[in-house]
């Protein structure tokens, strides 16, 4: 966006502060299916696509109205299944792409900006410590599957993405992002039901806009699946989660901008042969505060399997 003066500058940072706490950055990784147990040795690889568009909305004394995003991204994925301690685990590496337009109206007149580049990458080890040992495709294929299985996890986004600290809106955040998690999964039939915990922890930007040090207090998430397998490869599930906190505080100064989001989604899979699959998926954030954001999202993704 581009307009002329300090209290531009001032609007447009609490700007960049609300849009990145506004659902976003724990929305899109609602995921079902995350803690099913796989043998050892396998590797996944896949690519998808998205398309994510909503409103953002201000306090009105920012004079910013009518804003809203559409955000294209892509992403390239990598699973590889092992065992850890007589444990079945798993890591997952993502590099996500994306193109975003912001538009609306500063002061009554229109401004809008542009950007495309690579965002920050992730990388996540999980371990399931109760109901799923570690064995090959001949032993998982044999032997009887337990229908609970808790697992742990921790996700770690690497500061690696497009970041230019002269720009108060950036793919990349500059910063490390830390969450633990712990879930838990019960089958029954061809249902399965899935909870997850998670805490996002974030390191200081100390080169935020303008030479300041952005800090956020820490983020809780609740998320939960309902899950219905069809058949092999063939499901759907169901998914909800709340998140709380993200308190922006920028040189010492709180900004009051603390998340508190729901978040609904549907998700199906579609088995193509034995080694490829599809997914598609909905995904809607909706802001529980006056300030916020309401968005959806639809995706695509494929699958291999090797």
């Amino acid at each position: 966006m581009k307009a002329p003066g300090n209290k531009l500058a001032t609007r447009l940072a609490l700007f960049l502060l609300l849009l990145a706490g506004a659902g976003p950055i724990f929305a899109q990784d609602i995921e079902p299916r995350r803690w099913t147990p796989m043998p050892t040795g396998m590797n996944v690889i896949g690519v998808g696509t998205n398309f994510t568009s909503g409103d953002i909305y201000f306090d009105p004394v920012l004079e910013l109205q009518d804003v809203e995003t559409e955000v294209y991204g892509a992403g390239l994925s990598y699973m590889r299944s092992f065992g850890l301690a007589g444990k079945s685990a798993r890591l997952d590496v993502t590099v996500p792409y994306a193109m975003g337009r912001w538009s609306g109206l500063l002061s009554g007149q229109p401004a809008s900006t542009r950007r495309h580049g690579f965002a920050d990458p992730r990388l996540r080890l999980s371990v399931l410590l109760y109901g799923a040992p570690a064995r090959t495709l001949q032993e998982f294929a044999g032997e009887p599957r337990s229908n609970t299985v808790v697992g742990a996890a921790v996700s770690v986004t690497v500061p690696l993405g497009e970041y230019y600290p002269d720009r108060f809106i950036n793919l990349g955040a500059n910063r490390w992002m830390v969450r633990p998690q712990l879930g838990v999964t019960h089958t029954r039939g061809k249902w399965t039901w899935e909870l997850t915990g998670s805490m996002f922890f974030y390191t200081d930007n100390d080169d935020f806009f303008g030479g300041q040090r952005l800090e956020n207090d820490e983020l809780w998430a609740v998320q939960g699946h309902a899950i219905y397998s069809f058949r092999p490869g063939l499901w759907a599930s169901v998914s909800t989660a709340y998140g709380n906190g993200y308190d922006a505080v920028v040189d010492g100064v709180d900004k009051n901008l603390a998340v508190d989001n729901w978040l609904l989604a549907l998700s199906f899979g579609v088995p193509i042969n034995r080694q490829q699959g599809l997914k598609f998926y909905w995904l809607g954030a909706r802001t529980q505060n006056d300030t916020g954001a309401d968005l959806n999202s639809f995706g695509v993704g494929w699958t291999y399997r090797f």
